[in-house]
């Protein structure tokens, strides 16, 4: 698709202000502790005071009032730019549920919270339902006007640093496992909850969420008590698309930083650039790049044209194509910058990192393989 005037104007924006302020390893080490955090309070200030934060959200509860193009844009610039804010798209995913479902109050908290840089998170896995995310058993007990929360969640994004985390639990027992289940909406500081960082190869990102007898008034509750499983499988399109745009982006910053080096990296007299190896083998990766580019722009143009509902085939095919584009790109990165390609200061090992989870996480590829087989009759 062919952007707006303004929506070329916003992608500028974007990219100068990471091109100026994050570039290099040392300018993001410096608004990360040392690349220990995966979300730096100053960029996501800084953001938040251009107006980026929260630009598909609705107006009337305080967001920019943009289409999901525009968000789609934001995403694939900031991960292009490598900002350190990557738990805004947890936000973002869990604000598509507050949005469709909740009350007025939790859309106004949970859009203000995102447009101003202050995060949310939503938890789904347990140690023992990651696919099988029906099979979970944190539960939550009504005891009158109230609910008490009980058990463990895991690999939940942005939980250390968010203002709320939208959880799903098991309020009664089922014959159908995925009947019983209801969101919930628990600030951060409950007592009784408990927050501990999972040691991965990324700064710290994810974590395992601990409840005991986490204490929630009945008005916590996002939709229809016991009918979680339904009101989640209405957002997934977005979240599958959120996640395909930061991995266009990261793909993309691969491709920049590759051409880059081999512009500049000589070898037996020659610019490397020259070696048609080497040309032959970028040349596939932009290929790869902007075929996943257009398919996703093309599904973000159909949430703007309220076909949320019909695109799961399309964003399953989105999220899956454009994580392994991601990754690919940045191993192929790697290679073509021997031995560089590992050194932290040229950057690209610390973006193979970035790129190994986003095959696993929103979904597994697999998992989207089975939505796109199920969707073409399979």
């Amino acid at each position: 698709m062919r952007f707006t005037a303004e929506q070329r104007e916003f992608a500028t924006a974007v990219r100068t202000y990471c091109r100026r302020d994050l570039a290099t390893v040392a300018q993001r080490d410096a608004v990360t502790d040392g690349g220990t955090l995966s979300n730096s309070p100053k960029v996501l200030s800084d953001m938040a005071a251009h107006g980026w934060l929260g630009v598909s959200l609705p107006e009337e509860f305080g967001g920019g009032g943009a289409g999901f193009v525009d968000e789609c844009i934001f995403l694939e610039e900031s991960a292009r730019g490598l900002a350190p804010t990557t738990g805004y798209s947890t936000g973002l995913t869990a604000a598509q549920t507050y949005l469709r479902w909740g009350t007025d109050d939790q859309k106004k908290t949970i859009v203000g919270n995102l447009v101003a840089g202050r995060l949310e998170a939503i938890a789904l896995s347990e140690p023992g339902s990651g696919s099988d995310l029906a099979s979970l058993r944190t539960s939550a007990r009504r005891d009158g006007d109230r609910y008490l929360i009980n058990g463990q969640k895991t690999w939940i994004s942005a939980a250390h640093v968010a203002e709320h985390i939208l959880v799903l639990a098991r309020e009664e027992s089922a014959e159908r496992k995925h009947h019983g289940m209801t969101l919930l909406m628990v600030p951060t500081d409950a007592p009784g909850l408990t927050i501990r960082p999972i040691d991965t190869m990324e700064a710290h990102t994810c974590n395992d969420v601990f409840f005991t007898d986490v204490e929630v008034p009945e008005s916590a509750v996002v939709g229809t008590p016991r009918n979680a499983w339904k009101q989640l499988m209405r957002g997934l399109s977005i979240e599958r698309l959120i996640i395909a745009a930061m991995s266009i982006g990261a793909a993309q910053r691969a491709l920049d930083d590759v051409i880059a080096y081999t512009r500049e990296r000589e070898q037996f007299g020659h610019k490397i650039a020259s070696f048609q190896a080497i040309r032959h083998r970028i040349a596939d990766l932009a290929t790869d790049v902007e075929m996943a580019r257009v398919f996703l722009y093309d599904a973000a143009s159909g949430i703007d044209s309220g076909l949320e509902d019909d695109l799961a085939r399309e964003s399953a095919m989105a999220k899956m194509r454009s994580t392994e584009v991601a990754k690919n790109a940045t191993l192929e990165a790697m290679q073509m910058m021997g031995g560089n390609g590992y050194a932290r200061e040229y950057g690209m090992e610390g973006q193979v990192r970035r790129a190994l989870a986003p095959p696993i996480y929103g979904g597994t590829n697999e998992i989207q393989r089975e939505i796109i087989a199920k969707n073409i009759g399979l």
